[in-house]
């Protein structure tokens, strides 16, 4: 199997669902018509997948006979309830199973699925939907090579796939998933000190992010470490490590980790 007649079905059909499916969609891996999904509420379930051209299904059961990937994409209190129902159809042997449920490791679907489903656990972030995604995986997996390979044909034009071990999965994914909503926290900060100083609102939303898009690039292209980066930027005596200064000052990166660390902790 590969992209060309994969059906990709999704089980809950929240933000980060409409996510995945806006990426795979906009880039051209799946068109809508390929893409299954089932939601609590049949009604607004309709409303959502239409822009797109998904198919609304009216349950599990349904997006499981469906699809060649099925995605559960529910909260961790409803897995249990979720897969009860489906388990002997996902266990067909040309079936992927993906789970996008933040917390949930290959070890809690022991007992949830049946032995032998070919499953993989992943988490994905927003900017997916704009084909600049990461999608952190767990390292182990029950999928086949050819399923692998296949896995990382449909998420590698969306996503940087990362995989980790099991023990790192947690921190990758609050790093990945939790640090946009960080990340926009400083753009939009970026913008008010912009707009103090004069500029458009507007203006300064696009310098932000495009500074922040292009930084990222650099380092990806580039490899160099942050701190080079960093140095390389700061003139002696000039404008830029007066900034620094400033934020070290008021304890920017320590701000940062701590951050992490509260996700981490569970505070």
């Amino acid at each position: 199997m590969n992209t060309d007649s994969l059906t990709l079905g999704f089980i809950g059909y929240g933000n980060m669902a409409q996510a995945m499916a806006q990426g795979l969609v906009d880039a051209g891996v799946l068109p809508g018509g390929r893409i299954v999904a089932c939601a609590a509420h049949y009604d607004r379930l309709v409303e959502r997948t239409a822009q797109m051209g998904v198919r609304p299904m009216h349950s599990g059961t349904e997006v499981a006979a469906a699809a060649d990937l099925v995605i559960l994409a529910v909260k961790p209190g409803q897995v249990a309830q979720v897969c009860e129902p489906i388990r002997h159809e996902l266990a067909d042997p040309d079936r992927m199973v993906l789970s996008v449920v933040g917390g949930m490791t290959l070890e809690d679907y022991a007992d949830l699925l049946e032995e032998g489903t070919h499953l993989i656990c992943a988490i994905p972030n927003t900017p997916i939907s704009v084909g600049q995604g990461i999608l952190v995986t767990q390292e182990d997996d029950t999928l086949t090579d050819q399923q692998r390979e296949l896995f990382t044909q449909v998420f590698d034009p969306v996503a940087m796939i990362e995989r980790l071990p099991r023990e790192l999965v947690s921190v990758g994914t609050t790093i990945a998933g939790c640090a946009p909503a960080y990340t926009a926290m400083y753009m939009e900060a970026l913008a008010d000190a912009g707009v103090e100083h004069g500029l458009p609102r507007q203006a300064a939303y696009r310098l932000a992010a495009r500074m922040v898009q292009g930084t990222g690039a650099l380092y990806l292209a580039t490899g160099t470490n942050p701190g080079a980066m960093k140095d390389a930027v700061c003139s002696p005596g000039g404008t830029t490590i007066k900034g620094v200064a400033s934020l070290e000052k008021h304890g920017f990166r320590g701000a940062v980790i701590e951050a992490i660390d509260a996700v981490e902790r569970g505070d």
